[in-house]
């Protein structure tokens, strides 16, 4: 049993499979928010309720499980289970460009599902950390570059040296009580009005 309940869509245009896979999730601790049938249902379905995980077939009529599952996640990113019959090495590396975090082949067997939804998220959760992850440190450098041209525009303007304008940003930054990159930012500002 997991130790946590998910609000999971799937999508499958066969309908026993999806009364299957239901069962198999229900009896896991799982709760089925919505089924559908096509992938673009599967992608309105995905924006409407909001699951936590979805399972889709990748054979889908239309739109596919894999195109899908791209506008799903740029939307708002989930973990993906992709089900297929087919082990062709093009869908296998589609479903990886797609950031689909597992790959079942059908029909699923329950013992396979715990494991694969242990995997889906265990594998989201590390994608969506080294993803902050990248955004912190391209943040942190944005707000490195912004403080070196304030400190450089403070040396020039006020006859400074590096230690001296640097302390004279983090005074500001106190006494205002804002981020250094955002006094900074402010010089610059300031500067380029001038």
């Amino acid at each position: 049993m997991s130790p946590e309940t998910l609000r999971v869509l799937l999508a499958d245009d066969e309908s026993i499979r999806l009364l299957s896979l239901r069962a198999q999730l229900n009896a896991l601790g799982h709760k089925v928010v919505a089924e559908a049938s096509t992938g673009q249902e599967a992608v309105t379905l995905a924006g409407t309720t909001a699951p936590d995980l979805a399972i889709m077939d990748i054979k889908m009529p239309g739109m596919d499980g894999i195109e899908a599952a791209e506008l799903i996640t740029r939307e708002r990113p989930i973990p993906i289970i992709l089900l297929t019959a087919y082990s062709e090495a093009e869908l296998v590396e589609r479903a990886v460009q797609a950031n689909v975090a597992a790959y079942l082949m059908k029909p699923v067997a329950p013992e396979d599902l715990l494991p694969a939804i242990t995997l889906a998220l265990a594998r989201f959760r590390q994608f969506q950390a080294l993803r902050q992850e990248v955004d912190d440190l391209r943040g942190a450098l944005e707000a490195r570059k912004v403080i070196e041209r304030a400190k450089g525009i403070l040396m020039r303007r006020l006859e400074l040296t590096e230690e001296e304008a640097f302390r004279r940003l983090q005074r500001q930054s106190q006494s205002t009580n804002r981020k250094l990159a955002e006094v900074a930012q402010a010089i610059v500002l300031a500067d380029s009005l001038l």
